[in-house]
């Protein structure tokens, strides 16, 4: 068989299948062809990858792109070839007023994958910026049950399910009223629902309670108040129950929803994220969070393993996605790759408290391959 493109000789590192050895990677028609040694030798193009992490494509499973449409979006394309990501998970930047505009004119022209988590309310996030902050659930006018439904199921082919943004941050007031129409919606569609949460009103408690198994509790690891943590440095009993009857913790980490110091007493309890996302948007992208690598970078620096590392950004968003053709190498799946350098030295990193993390290990990006192709290489 000639392959299309092979990537040869580095450290491949597919948690889906337990592969974590020197091996070629090869792709033809778009798709994964095969993993194995002496690939390069029936290859239309080869790259080096010698010395380099290779991973199946990226998922960032928290990020705002809709770029130009609204004013957090960010540019995905610019980001997969800065960031090695081949998939970003929008989540919730448009609602059913504007998410027909989203699809055409980001979603459908976009040369990187987009999976979109449509907001359950009618805008979308539609008022956050530096000058202007709303939120977008406060006002339960714009949540309105019957035209996120009908648009959900409109747009079935695309979306990865549904959001909602709880907390006082993003609806004031309203409690957890917006997340029982969230729930449903989601319920009536059928889909799954990431669930934003903030500060109180209303409590972690009260939030993680409404979830399903294979909903996304996302911020899961935001500092106080909401924390999943208690103060003598235990896991809270009402998040252990949750991840036990299928709950889905990721992190999100953003402007304000990710603590070094909630970090460590997860680990420390045995608690890994499910999913590492870095929620970049247009105020948290110069920092504190900047991209889905540096958000992994911080959970090395941690202590947590980089198999898991990877895993938490490969195999697992894409099983939150019931996408059994994303995150892995196995043959047929989507011809998507990352290849990274992990780098040693002293980085300085920031959560979004300000409080700073010296650690020893970087990841980043040396090239981004799409659908069987070089997409972009550093």
């Amino acid at each position: 068989m000639t392959f299309d493109l092979v990537l040869a000789g580095g450290r491949v590192v597919d948690p889906s299948q337990s592969i974590d050895r020197i091996a070629d990677v090869a792709f033809a028609d778009g798709k994964v062809a095969a993993v194995g040694e002496g690939l390069a030798a029936s290859a239309r193009a080869v790259h080096d990858c010698a010395g380099r992490l290779v991973t199946p494509g990226l998922i960032d499973l928290h990020t705002h792109v809709y770029w130009g449409g609204t004013s957090l979006g960010v540019d995905a394309p610019a980001l997969a070839r800065s960031g090695a990501v081949t998939t970003f998970v929008d989540t919730g930047s448009a609602g059913p007023g504007n998410f027909p505009g989203f699809r055409r004119h980001v979603v459908e022209p976009s040369p990187v994958r987009i999976i979109p988590l449509m907001s359950v309310s009618f805008a979308g996030i539609y008022a956050f910026s530096k000058r202007v902050n709303v939120g977008e659930s406060g006002d339960q006018r714009l949540l309105c049950a019957p035209a996120a439904l009908e648009v959900a199921l409109a747009n079935r082919d695309v979306l990865g399910g549904l959001k909602v943004r709880v907390g006082r941050n993003a609806g004031g007031t309203s409690g957890i009223v917006p997340l029982d129409i969230a729930r449903q919606v989601a319920d009536a569609a059928g889909m799954m629902l990431m669930v934003h949460i903030d500060e109180p009103p209303p409590t972690l408690d009260e939030v993680l309670a409404r979830l399903r198994p294979g909903d996304i509790l996302t911020h899961a690891f935001r500092p106080f108040p909401n924390t999943p943590v208690t103060a003598d440095g235990r896991v809270r009993p009402e998040v252990l129950e949750a991840r036990a009857r299928g709950v889905i913790f990721d992190i999100g980490h953003g402007m304000g929803s990710f603590a070094f110091s909630v970090g460590r007493t997860m680990l420390e309890n045995g608690f890994l994220p499910d999913c590492i996302s870095s929620d970049v948007h247009a105020l948290c992208i110069e920092g504190p969070a900047f991209d889905l690598l540096t958000t992994m970078s911080k959970f090395l620096c941690l202590g947590m393993p980089l198999v898991e590392v990877i895993r938490a950004a490969t195999d697992n968003p894409a099983r939150a996605l019931t996408r059994a053709d994303l995150g892995t190498f196995r043959t047929g799946a989507a011809g998507d790759a990352s290849v990274l350098s992990l780098d040693s030295g002293r980085f300085d990193y920031v959560d979004s408290t300000g409080a700073h993390l010296s650690g020893e290990q970087r990841l980043s990006a040396k090239a981004t391959v799409i659908d069987g192709a070089v997409f972009h290489a550093n």
